[in-house]
């Protein structure tokens, strides 16, 4: 008996990398899956059924179960037929894991309206658009008086919570996210739903292709610290029954490190009790700075 036996899981990109780690360790744990990919290229282009028919066969050789599904998450009727095709086949849905994604990286300068329009789509939209069909539906088992115990788990990046040079459209849309999870976490509690998000690092198409030397695999029998499948097991517990009382929060996750990500808070203030003058602004400033921390600079700067 596993920690997700009999739960119904969708995982969005689950067809390499991050996916298909956390698409098999959810089988392996008892859940049911659907295996969300459009089979594109690291850069979002092209597609085939190929990768999620191969998660998928995997997860039936070891005697799960799971199905294809191959629409496109940032589509609002792709992302409607996907929570469908959990409900159709499996009878309902439990989890939500939103992992796509793609990379499209350039400086701000260089930044194309189309390299922009399509990293913010996939990535944001392609987030919210699947938790707006799920949360429909967990709405509606919980005025039916169906008990809910649904999770929503998305998936922002060290870019989003720090920035990273070269990445401002990545970076502003994992920063999105980490948002939004913070949204859905207050608005969906009331129909038995958490939502977090991690922000993972490991070795996929997208990072191999940035950070080789970082994410080389070691040439001996030591850890693999960057292996993608290190990633699943905080995301398969944080969909499990277990995580029931954990909501709101964004998770760091490495190799064998879990941390909690602190994110912003309100900190030094000074009031004056009327209008501030400009000439004024400058010294209550400063001082406020001296009093805050100091921000974490961006990746690559």
């Amino acid at each position: 008996m596993g920690i997700c036996e009999r739960r119904i899981v969708i995982v969005t990109g689950a067809g390499r990398g991050i996916g298909r780690g956390h698409a098999l360790e959810f089988a392996r744990q008892g859940a049911k899956v659907v295996v969300n990919d459009l089979g594109a290229e690291s850069d979002g282009t092209g597609g085939s059924s190929g990768p999620a028919g191969e998660v998928v066969d995997a997860i039936r050789s070891m005697g799960g179960e799971a199905v294809v599904n191959g629409d496109d998450v940032a589509d609002w009727a792709g992302a409607q037929r996907l929570v469908q095709t959990a409900v159709d086949t499996f009878g309902g849905l439990d989890v939500l894991v939103n992992n796509a994604g793609f990379l499209r990286d350039r400086m701000v300068v260089s930044t194309s309206e189309e390299e922009w329009d399509a990293v913010i789509r996939v990535h944001l939209k392609g987030h919210f658009a699947p938790t707006r069909f799920a949360a429909a539906y967990w709405r509606e088992q919980q005025k039916n008086g169906v008990a809910v115990d649904g999770r929503v788990i998305n998936t922002s990046s060290g870019a989003g919570l720090m920035g990273s040079v070269g990445q401002g459209a990545y970076s502003a849309a994992k920063a999105g996210i980490a948002g939004l999870t913070m949204v859905e976490a207050a608005e969906l509690g009331r129909y038995g739903v958490t939502a977090n998000a991690i922000a993972p690092a490991a070795r996929t198409r997208m990072t191999e292709a940035v950070f080789a030397d970082t994410m080389a695999a070691p040439s001996d029998d030591a850890f693999d610290a960057m292996a993608p499948e290190n990633i699943a097991p905080l995301v398969v517990w944080l969909g499990s029954a277990d995580s029931s009382g954990v909501t709101g929060r964004v998770f760091e996750v490495e190799g064998g490190v879990i941390s909690v990500a602190d994110g912003w808070q309100h900190g030094p203030r000074e009031d004056k009790g009327a209008r501030w003058e400009p000439d004024e602004v400058g010294a209550v400033v400063r001082r406020l700075l001296t009093d805050a921390p100091a921000p974490n600079p961006a990746y690559g700067a």
